[in-house]
């Protein structure tokens, strides 16, 4: 049998830090916390509250989960983040990156000063989460442009047309390929083809919000969704990114070749089933540009 001071040892020992919690907030207790790259000793927190330490928004989110844990009696698993905008007495203008944590919560039977206590092990996933993001962007980014990807586009489009029938929030697709890169590459080489490529998504981020998603649909096809945009802006977005892709790309003529856009721009509508449909409107506006001479504009 482990007496009650090994039992403190091993509590002591543990490399993530452990919390008793009252329902208030209040540190009861503390133990463990001793992995030293990722953890201070949090043993003077004891007899503080989470509201001493945490500014009001973020402090009520711990209080929430306090609760929803001691409701639930069931082991609750969350992950949020730490930095120096939520913490009181330090600058805005702290560590860039937030710390990122995983915090598991399990209410405990008993209770301290007459209050429900819960057992909060808070564990630094930072590392984890970084490698989440990175991996995460890798699936949605192609690799060529650094634009995204279909599959990305996809996902949002889906939100935006879940948008849409809910609240009625406009979102506009703008459709374009190149006219003439296949020329080019025969001409000057498929490394210029990819640095054409490369100059569209260039301009793809100066010109474009940061709400709004430019993606490389496959070859030299790309869409871009542009949220709370009607009809009318996205066609002078797109007459403004026409001009500028017509302008850059001209450095790449041979042989008085030139490559050009051609563009089909639509927009969410009552009788889009799923975002699907919005994208065959704007395919069709774009095959309708191609037709009738490439390198302009056609709504639809």
């Amino acid at each position: 049998m482990i007496s009650i001071d090994q039992m403190a040892t091993v509590l002591d020992a543990l490399p993530d830090p452990a919390f008793i919690l009252s329902r208030s907030g209040k540190y009861v207790a503390v133990f463990g916390g001793r992995d030293k790259r990722y953890y201070h000793d949090g043993s003077n927190l004891v007899g503080l509250y989470i509201a001493d330490l945490i500014k009001p928004d973020k402090a009520q989110w711990f209080i929430d989960r306090i609760a929803q844990a001691l409701e639930s009696r069931k082991l609750l698993i969350e992950e949020y983040e730490l930095g120096s905008r939520d913490v009181k007495g330090l600058p805005d203008d702290g560590p860039e990156n937030p710390i990122w944590f995983e915090g598991r919560i399990q209410a405990l039977s008993f209770s301290v000063d007459d209050e429900d206590v819960v057992l909060w092990v808070a564990s630094n996933i930072s590392e984890r989460h970084a490698l989440e993001i990175k991996l995460r962007e890798l699936s949605d980014t192609d690799q060529l442009t650094g634009l995204f990807n279909r599959r990305k586009l996809e996902h949002d489009l889906a939100l935006h047309h879940e948008s849409y029938l809910r609240h009625s929030a406009p979102t506009s697709i703008l459709m374009f390929d190149l006219d003439n890169l296949k020329k080019i590459n025969d001409s000057k080489g498929h490394h210029a083809g990819d640095q054409a490529l490369q100059t569209v998504a260039s301009i793809c981020r100066a010109e474009l919000r940061k709400t709004d998603c430019a993606c490389r649909f496959g070859g030299d096809e790309f869409v871009v969704a542009l949220p709370n945009t009607e009809l009318e802006q996205a066609m002078q977005f797109a007459h403004r990114l026409h001009d500028r892709l017509r302008e850059e790309l001209s450095l790449f003529a041979v042989g008085g070749v030139v490559i050009t856009a051609s563009m089909g721009v639509t927009t969410l509508q009552p009788e889009d089933r799923t975002f699907e449909d919005s994208i065959k409107r704007a395919d069709q506006a774009l095959y309708e540009a191609k037709n009738h001479g490439k390198d302009r504009i056609v709504a639809a």
